[in-house]
């Protein structure tokens, strides 16, 4: 089962536990971008195209088999949104909001919020991003730290403008719709509600938001 937003790395110590083939193997077949090249001719590896879906494996199965069998799904879902927007700027965008976006309703507005900020230049700012950058050095420890921040990876968007080289993640359909349709905002800010729901405080400019901050300090601080 690869549940939407899982990665590459997620997928692999996943089938890995199945006991089927180990998670270097899998990898070694995710980081080969040739089963989608023809779609997406700058994907830099299979993430964002490892379609979440539920897949049965049999004991014979390899690793390029399980890849070109979550390609497949990806494609046939493609298909099936009929649209003619760049797949790579899409499903990279998409990536992002699916990390970002607990609630199916803040999707499109979370899409919207990317949207804006790529159109004016302003930086991403997207915690999964710079996670992504360290996952892929090897040296993510399981919280962001100002070295990750600071890297100067092109995964992390806090240092570079615009989209990363490629997905984080595999987004499911609906992200990529939220990206194909977001809502019409005028938002640029968001950061997570206290309330433990996954939803976001929006905000249009930078008093707003960091009010909003404050008051998700104040109430984890409060927290046991």
């Amino acid at each position: 089962v690869v549940p939407e937003g899982k990665n590459m790395f997620d997928i692999a110590t996943a089938v890995e536990r199945l006991d089927l083939f180990s998670a270097e193997r899998f990898l070694e077949a995710a980081r080969n971008p040739a089963p989608i090249r023809d779609l997406d001719p700058r994907a830099p590896t299979l993430e964002g195209y490892l379609f979440p879906n539920t897949y049965r494996l049999s004991r014979t199965t390899t690793p390029d088999q399980l890849c070109l069998t979550m390609t497949s799904k990806f494609r046939e879902v493609w298909r099936g949104l009929r649209t003619d927007a760049p797949v790579h700027r899409t499903v990279t965008l998409a990536s992002l909001v699916e990390k970002e976006g607990k609630l199916p309703g803040e999707r499109p507005v979370i899409a919207s919020v990317f949207e804006r900020r790529l159109a004016i230049g302003m930086k991403l700012d997207c915690d999964p991003t710079t996670i992504y950058a360290a996952l892929l050095a090897g040296n993510y420890r399981g919280a962001l730290h100002r070295s990750d921040l600071a890297s100067g990876d092109p995964y992390n968007t806090y240092q570079h403008a615009g989209l990363p080289p490629g997905p984080i993640a595999n987004p499911g359909v609906a992200s990529i719709a939220a990206v194909l349709d977001p809502a019409t905002t005028g938002y640029l800010y968001f950061v997570a509600r206290a309330d433990g729901s996954g939803g976001h405080s929006f905000s249009a400019n930078l008093v707003a938001h960091e009010a909003n901050v404050v008051k998700y300090r104040r109430a984890t601080a409060r927290r046991p």
